[in-house]
């Protein structure tokens, strides 16, 4: 959501490269041909496939026949699939078994506003249920296991909107009865191997700190295991899945990622009696690698074994992601399965048997690949990688790059640069992550792929603030918005791709969703001069009355996004210094801002208000609202029309290729 301030020239001054600049090769005699934003953006990219418990049956995403992402299922060995689900406007974006494969289970909302409830299907039967029906409720933190396969655990705000209970589910009656009541700081619930809470992660609210907290028994007391003062885990105050991973198979272990006494986290096995810790491994640059799901909470890249539960391999990421194993027993099939050095192995599922594998290979010139992989044979089955329409298209490299910002720190990023083109004064998008607490990371990416095939660089950079580069790097960011350090990082790269030939100064462009909103426009009234324009989705322009209005999920956390960020809705000296609504008369370049109306992380009447003082100063804005969205875009009708607005923008100031734009049917927009 956000990045922040720095001159110009100062910049060029003090920016040195740390990574050569890109290699210059032979390159194709034209441009390539333009990929049609209906192939890009109407197609399920990553099929999130997920191997039955049995290891009989793969389930995965696809469109429906009117373009709807549902759940399809296949017998493996057969070619038997069939879509199981029957969503005509929502659309599914991640889904899990139940611990006997007897159901599959989804999250989802309506419109966007983030009341998921809880749906289930019956695959024998075909029924699906939806098993939260409760109006205005929000469902989350999902548990099963093999033990319970007829029962679920699910967080439900019902009694208190700022806060989760654990409830139980029958998933056969769809029963639903209360498990585990939230004290009022319990962010995350962890279950041992019998579906029992045994494990909490609060954040005190006054202060942000966290505690693990364990109990021997549902009907035994809890107590702290593990304190963290803020900012000293290693991982954001309410992520509570990364910081307790799982419990042993007995119950007296817990696994714990954590920070602090080390700079990057490390995986601990922690006693539960005495409290002793025992170290397992870490990594000098990087965090373990956590994987953020669509429910918005992340888990850490460890696999455990499936009958000792000792961890095996962990997975970190730097520039790139890699594993580190742990168990030697395994160490021939990751050999095998990583002889291709241009694919990363990110994904690995198994049977109960521990025989067949279900791995995902990232790439970064065309989506990942999925095959099921056979330990006895050490052979590959290739699974859901038919050819596509999207075949025929070449698509461009990413090359992790970093660069010292002015004040000397390293700082990482990805650059991809457009296919047929020499990296050499070239347009420019800037193109920032969210969160801010998150990171971009490498791979295939039809965002950046759009773009760069339209003619762009596209830069990404994980400035101070971004997460998986250790806990310092992390709190860097603290109190450094709009114009401190997190948005200086972003002019400095900026300053880099210039100083390095690449952009041409005249030619570049900010984008960003949420926090990445922010940053665009801080961007533009900050630092005007660095860009031609900018593309705000869901920003925030007023830091104090976004604080005011944060949804109540976020409220018993508010302590630590005003340390973080370093205001306060009473402060307003520090509001006034880093919230672009009260310096709109200093921008001076053209600005397209999108938001979707049931937004309730950043309301709309954020992006209202900069409008509104823009359009007052006769400066350039175009209002994009799209009424059936909430936090970002994710319906098909919605990204093809929003795409399609921003290529026709950035043609028209950058000078890059579009495709003509065409109106969507379906696209519920209202330009303002």
């Amino acid at each position: 959501m956000k990045k922040k301030f720095s001159a110009f020239f100062f910049v060029l001054a003090f920016i040195s490269l740390m990574t050569a600049a890109p290699t210059e090769k032979k390159l194709p005699s034209s441009p390539p041909e333009i990929i049609p934003r209906q192939l890009l953006f109407s197609t399920v990219t990553y099929p999130s496939p997920s191997l039955s418990p049995d290891g009989k049956l793969l389930a995965y995403l696809k469109e429906s026949e009117k373009g709807v992402s549902n759940i399809w299922v296949r017998t493996l060995g057969k070619a038997d699939d069939r879509m199981v689900t029957s969503d005509a406007r929502s659309e599914i974006f991640q889904f899990q078994w139940s611990g006997d494969g007897r159901f599959l289970l989804y999250l989802q909302d309506s419109d966007g506003d983030e009341n998921f409830h809880l749906f289930g299907l019956e695959l024998a039967s075909g029924r699906e249920r939806d098993y939260t029906p409760i109006k205005g409720a929000k469902a989350q933190n999902l548990l099963t296991c093999p033990e319970k396969p007829l029962e679920a655990l699910i967080g439900l705000n019902l009694r208190d909107p700022r806060l989760f209970d654990m409830y139980r589910v029958n998933l056969a009656s769809g029963s639903l009865e209360l498990d585990t009541e939230n004290p009022g700081d319990v962010r995350w619930w962890l279950p041992d191997a019998n579906l029992e809470i045994r494990a909490a992660v609060a954040v005190a609210p006054d202060t942000a700190d966290q505690d693990l907290r364990v109990r021997d028994g549902s009907d035994k007391p809890w107590r702290v295991l593990i304190h963290w003062p803020f900012g000293e885990s290693g991982v954001l105050e309410g992520y509570g899945s990364q910081l307790a991973i799982a419990f042993s198979p007995d119950g007296g272990s817990i696994y714990v990622q954590s920070a602090l006494n080390s700079e990057t986290t490390q995986l601990f096995k922690v006693d539960l009696a005495t409290g002793i810790q025992r170290y397992i491994t870490s990594h000098p640059k990087a965090d373990i690698w956590n994987v953020m799901d669509i429910t918005l909470y992340d888990f850490a890249q460890v696999l455990f074994h499936p009958e000792t539960g000792e961890p095996q391999a962990v997975g970190f990421e730097y520039l790139l992601p890699e594993w580190k194993v742990l168990d030697r027993t395994l160490q021939a099939d990751f050999d095998f399965l990583q002889r291709d050095r241009s694919a990363i192995l990110t994904g690995i599922q198994r049977d109960r048997e521990d025989r067949r594998w279900l791995v995902e290979y990232e790439y970064d010139i065309h989506p990942n690949r999925y095959y099921l992989y056979d330990r006895q044979t050490h052979t590959l089955e290739p699974l859901l990688n038919e050819a596509t329409k999207l075949d025929r298209y070449r698509f461009a490299r990413v090359e992790p790059v970093t660069f010292l910002a002015r004040d000397g720190v390293t700082v990482t990023g990805y650059l991809t640069l457009p296919l047929g083109a020499k990296a050499k004064n070239l347009p420019l998008v800037l193109a920032v992550h969210g969160g801010p607490w998150m990171r971009d990371s490498w791979g295939f990416h039809t965002e950046e792929q759009f773009l760069a095939n339209r003619g762009y660089a596209v830069l990404q950079v994980n400035f101070r603030g971004s997460t998986g580069f250790g806990k310092k790097f992390l709190n860097a960011g603290i109190g450094q918005l709009g114009v401190g350090a997190m948005q200086h990082d972003l002019s400095d790269a900026v300053a880099w791709a210039v100083k390095s030939g690449i952009a041409d100064p005249k030619r570049v462009a900010i984008y960003g969703g949420s926090y990445g909103g922010y940053a665009a426009l801080a961007g533009l009234a900050f630092t005007p001069e660095l860009y031609a324009c900018g593309v705000d989705v869901c920003g925030v322009s007023n830091w104090a009355t976004f604080l005011q209005v944060i949804p109540d999920f976020w409220k018993p956390i508010k302590t630590r996004w005003q340390r973080r960020l370093g205001v306060r809705e009473n402060d307003e000296e520090a509001n006034r210094r880093c919230s672009p609504a009260f310096h709109a008369d200093s921008m001076r370049s053209p600005l397209l801002i999108v938001h979707g109306k049931n937004d309730v992380r950043v309301k709309i009447s954020e992006s209202e208000q900069i409008v509104k003082v823009m359009r007052g100063r006769n400066l350039p804005v175009t209002f994009v609202v799209y009424s059936d969205e909430g936090h970002g875009i994710s319906r098909t009708d919605t990204l093809l029309d929003f795409y399609g607005r921003m290529e026709e923008f950035l043609a028209k100031y950058l000078g890059g290729r579009s495709e003509p734009w065409e109106k969507v049917e379906g696209a519920s927009v209202e330009l303002r």
